[in-house]
């Protein structure tokens, strides 16, 4: 476990819906989701995203884009038009295929997924990412676009599921591909993780963040002394070791809290307290807020509103 499988952890196919459309043009797509990741890839043909912010990008068959959400954007066959669209623009969700109907040769075949991230911890992900990035793909993913196609076209049983797992694969492809290119603003701890002294460290604390941690034991993990290990840490994290510890406890907490029976008591321990006294204490001092305020505070956004 990395803080990579972390945060990717909750952006899985429970949480997707997909899509595929056939399109003739003149043609616009005007995503509404409101989903906080939404994965274009074109499996014929190409057109233009024209995101909320920023300039419109050019998308093709061979390159798979991820949009930041959760406002709504566009995809069409010309960005100029008003609106960014040649022809009306037609409202979709990820819900289902979208065919214009008839056969798919000389026209743009899109494949979208939208991600509705939930937690706080998938959420960090989105603090690193641009509004669209768009990414090449590898040889692995030429054939499997076309079984892509062929699993929106053929009606088979099952198709949701393989769909969705297909999604998630290229999804983290994608991310990971996006990470180690040049104009990327990789995250310190993504290029932390290729250290041979801080890697280590980092998915140690992933993997357990309820241990006792202690900066001799972490060193410990990374194999050198207290001192090399705390300056190495800070130069490439840019913070202490135990600070970006206990952010990450906190991170975890905040999911935790919203778990069905939890209590401060097990969630404590969870993230390496010995007491709820203790946990308490660094969670006000990290998010300004008590666990049981921040509980209480959650609840009431969550609770429904009756009409009278």
């Amino acid at each position: 476990m990395d803080p990579f499988d972390d945060l990717l952890r909750g952006v899985r196919a429970n949480g997707a819906v997909f899509g595929g459309s056939v399109l003739s043009p003149p043609w616009a797509l005007r995503f509404t989701d409101g989903a906080f990741l939404t994965l274009c890839a074109p499996l014929r043909g190409e057109g233009w995203l024209v995101p909320a912010e920023g300039a419109p990008r050019r998308l093709s068959a061979g390159e798979t884009a991820i949009v930041r959400g959760p406002e709504p954007f566009v995809f069409t066959d010309d960005p100029s038009s008003p609106e960014g669209a040649a022809g009306p623009v037609r409202e979709v969700s990820c819900g289902g295929p979208d065919a214009d109907g008839g056969g798919v040769d000389g026209r743009t075949v899109l494949m979208a997924g939208a991600y509705r991230v939930p937690g706080e911890v998938p959420r960090r992900l989105l603090q690193v990412l641009p509004p669209v990035l768009v990414v090449p793909d590898d040889h692995d993913c030429t054939s499997m676009r076309g079984y892509l196609e062929s699993q929106l076209t053929a009606g088979l049983p099952g198709r949701q599921i393989v769909v969705d797992r297909l999604l998630d694969w290229l999804l983290v492809c994608t991310l990971r591909d996006w990470f180690d290119r040049p104009e990327a603003a990789s995250p310190a701890w993504y290029g932390a993780l290729g250290d041979e002294v801080v890697g280590p460290v980092l998915r140690a604390m992933h993997e357990a963040p309820h241990r006792a941690w202690t900066l001799a034991s972490l060193a410990a993990v990374a194999g050198v002394s207290r001192s090399t290990f705390a300056k190495r840490f800070h130069e490439l994290l840019g913070e202490p070791p135990l600070a970006y510890l206990t952010e990450w406890r906190m991170t975890l907490a905040v999911d935790l809290l919203g778990e069905p029976g939890a209590t401060l008591a097990s969630v404590a321990r969870r993230v390496g307290y010995a007491d709820p006294f203790g946990f308490s204490t660094a969670f006000k001092r990290v998010r300004g807020v008590s666990p049981s305020a921040y509980r209480a505070g959650r609840k009431a956004v969550d609770q429904p509103v009756f009409a009278g």
